[in-house]
C-alpha cells in the first residue's frame, strides 16, 4: 500500500485536545496518537494518565500503541507513525522500536520540556558502562 501525505496539524490539533483533556483529569497535558500511514485515520490515541492511577508506565505513547494494537489486533505497527506531545522517554521510545514504528513527530523537544529532566538522566546513563549506571545490574549463576 502506498502512503498518503499525512496532515500534520489534524493530528497534532488531536493532541491538542487530549492534552485538555488531560488538564481537565489533573494530570500532564501529555498526548499522543497512532496514524495509519496508508489511510491518514487515527488508531490509538490517549492522553498521560500516570498520577491519575499510580501507574508509572502509563505514559500517552505506551497507552496510545497498546490502543492501537488491540485496534488492529497486532503488535507490528511498521504501517503506522506516531505523533506526541513531546520528544518520547527512553521507556517510550522502547516501545516504539518494539511496535516497529519507524516515523515519530513531536512538539516539544527534551530541551523544551520541563518534564524531561529524568528522561535526560536515563538517556545519559545507557551511555555509562553496566557498572558505573545508578542501577545496580548482578547476574546471578
Amino acid at each position: 500500500m502506498s502512503e498518503i501525505v499525512l496532515d500534520h496539524s489534524k493530528f497534532m490539533e488531536k493532541i491538542h485536545i487530549l492534552e485538555q483533556r488531560a488538564i481537565k483529569r489533573g494530570v500532564r497535558p501529555l498526548a499522543c496518537v497512532i496514524v495509519n500511514k496508508s489511510k491518514g485515520e487515527i488508531i490509538g490515541e490517549a492522553h498521560h494518565m500516570v498520577e491519575l492511577v499510580n501507574e508509572s508506565s502509563l505514559h500517552s505513547e505506551i497507552m496510545a500503541i497498546n490502543h492501537a494494537c488491540h485496534y488492529l489486533r497486532k503488535i507490528d505497527l511498521s504501517d503506522c507513525v506516531l505523533y506526541s506531545s513531546c520528544q518520547p522517554c527512553p521507556m517510550c521510545l522502547a516501545a516504539i522500536y518494539w511496535a516497529k514504528i519507524d516515523t515519530v513527530y513531536y512538539k516539544n523537544s527534551n530541551e523544551d520540556d520541563d518534564f524531561s529532566s529524568y528522561s535526560k538522566f536515563i538517556y545519559d546513563e545507557f551511555t555509562k558502562p553496566i557498572e558505573e549506571r545508578k542501577i545496580k545490574m548482578n547476574k546471578i549463576s
